[in-house]
């Protein structure tokens, strides 16, 4: 019998209704052999019983018998292919958790090859072998091997998802093109599959070029920290040196002023033990004379006391000095605090120029080339790109929102939304102006109060000598001198806006804890020209190299 089964091909195993090896087969009077399930299951669809290869009718349903031949050929079949895939199974994988495993396999479950649409399954090597070497399995579709294949069929009408319907955008089997879809667009799944995964490639691409953009914000923000503590560390470095040059000089003052004071305290009693000591010898030496005369005194000789009168010089005053006139002064130590004080203050003022001097040298840095912007110049100005002052007649210019209507104003012609600038103006020879910042939108057609709360960071001059700094309230700004030009720094994301003396290299205001969240332009007012007198410009200086 092996010998028999050796000589026929693999697809007389195969029933031409379910394309499957038979399952109870049994023979046809015509002679062709079928799955009894499945020739029965034929005939009960149709109103005549005929042959589905030869397609005899019959005029009576005939009665069907076991095929006991190939019976036991196909049972020595699936016993070959157990033995087979038994044998083989070692040498396939095991199917681990994240694969797909064989439908086929008993027991261990290999990794499945491929998964049958046809079939609804996924097979191992060994039990893959019939689709790939008999005739009508080879005609079932495969492809690398997938879970929840029931998913790939139509739920309504059991047929493999085929095709995809554009009006209603999902995947259709044949029967529903001319049933439920009918008169929609149609494609193959392969071409739709093909625009769809040039779609997915071109997001892809924009989710990488998305991500490229994140990870370069990433190094940019990280680069910021690594300047930022570079600054931070230098700051502090700056901090500890200058401080301990200030506890240094404080110590020396002290230490100064301490020795000033002993040395003054070691003067007076050096002077007071002096005396003490002239008078110590006067007073031993006046009583020793005491005593001589005494003595005489009590000397009854006659001739011994007259004799020894002369000797003593009792009419001579005794050498001594007149201390009536002679004073111990105590130290005096008025003014020498104050003295040492003022000392220290003029270390402290050269010191503290010098950090005026680096911190203006530290923001020049960051100076930007501003210039006027003639859409928002009052009619009346007269300026180019870095000068503007007062004329005596308003121009007809073109009205327009950015325009300043009521007040002589222009904004620089460059905003600034992030990060840190710098410019400079000069200021000699005027008697008015106004310097600073706004933000882009500030109320340019009535005259509103220059304050933070209003959009403004700004100080000015009025009438020579008044300067102040228009926060809310305005600050009275107590300038030793008038300062020739004026350096404005902004640090955005700070919130900070300093105004620097620039010649005299010192801080003249600073407003803190500003909270930016739209452009800022560079703000000039040159002030009123009353009778020539602030006719000199407000000139931009160029940028600082």
């Amino acid at each position: 019998m092996a010998a028999v089964n050796c000589l026929l091909s693999e697809d007389e195993f195969l029933c031409s209704i379910c394309l499957d090896v038979f399952t109870d087969p049994v023979t046809t009077p015509c002679g062709h052999n079928f799955c009894k399930n499945c020739i029965t299951e034929h005939w009960n669809t149709r109103y005549r019983c005929h042959c589905p290869m030869c397609k005899e009718v019959f005029t009576t349903r005939p009665k069907l018998l076991v095929n006991t031949f190939i019976s036991e050929m196909v049972s020595q079949f699936r016993q070959s292919a157990q033995q087979k895939a038994s044998s083989s199974s070692s040498e396939q994988q095991e199917s681990k958790p994240a694969e797909v495993p064989c439908d086929v396999c008993t027991g261990t479950k290999l990794k499945a090859l491929k998964s049958c649409l046809v079939c609804l399954a996924s097979y191992c090597e060994t039990h893959l072998e019939p689709h790939l070497t008999m005739s009508g399995l080879k005609r079932h579709q495969l492809m690398d091997p997938v879970e929840n294949l029931e998913g790939r069929m139509c739920m309504k009408h059991d047929k493999p998802l085929e095709l995809f319907c554009k009006t209603d955008q999902t995947c259709v089997c044949m029967l529903c093109t001319v049933l439920d879809h009918k008169m929609h667009k149609f494609v193959p799944l392969k071409e739709e599959y093909e625009g769809k995964k040039v779609e997915l490639e071109k997001t892809e691409a924009e989710i990488q070029e998305m991500i490229q953009k994140r990870r370069l914000k990433i190094q940019e923000v990280k680069r910021i920290v690594e300047l930022s503590e570079e600054d931070a560390d230098r700051e502090k470095a700056e901090g500890v040196q200058v401080f301990t040059d200030l506890k240094e000089s404080v110590e020396r003052k002290l230490k100064e002023l301490i020795n000033t004071i002993e040395e003054k305290q070691r003067t007076t009693k050096k002077q007071a033990e002096d005396s003490i000591k002239e008078l110590e010898q006067e007073i031993s030496e006046l009583m020793k004379r005491s005593t001589e005369v005494e003595k005489l005194s009590l000397s009854e000789d006659h001739l011994h006391l007259l004799q020894s009168f002369q000797s003593l010089n009792i009419h001579l005053p005794p050498p001594t000095k007149d201390w009536t006139k002679v004073s111990v002064p105590p130290a005096s130590h008025e003014g020498t605090v104050r003295r040492a004080v003022s000392q220290l203050e003029e270390t402290l003022s050269k010191k503290m120029k010098k950090l005026f001097e680096d911190e203006l040298k530290r923001v020049q840095k960051f100076a930007v080339d501003v210039t006027h912007d003639p859409d928002t110049a009052h009619p009346s100005l007269i300026f180019n790109k870095k000068q503007v002052s007062l004329g005596y007649a308003v121009h007809h210019l073109p009205d327009n929102p950015k325009r300043f209507s009521l007040n002589p104003c222009v904004l620089g012609k460059q905003s600034f939304s992030s990060g840190r600038f710098y410019f400079e103006v000069q200021v000699k020879g005027k008697t008015e102006w106004d310097v600073g910042v706004a933000r882009e939108s500030i109320n340019r057609k009535e005259d509103i109060p220059l304050s933070p709360e209003d959009g403004y960071w700004v100080i000015w001059l009025r009438k020579r000598i008044k300067y102040k700094a228009l926060s809310d309230p305005p600050v009275v700004l107590s300038l030793q001198s008038g300062p020739q030009k004026v350096g404005v720094f902004v640090d955005y994301e700070e919130g900070l806006v300093s105004f620097y003396d620039v010649e005299a290299a010192a801080l003249i205001y600073s407003f803190t804890g500003c909270s930016f969240k739209e452009k800022l332009f560079p703000y000039f007012n040159p002030g009123l020209n009353v009778s020539g007198k602030n006719s000199a410009p407000l000139v931009l200086s160029p940028t600082i190299p």
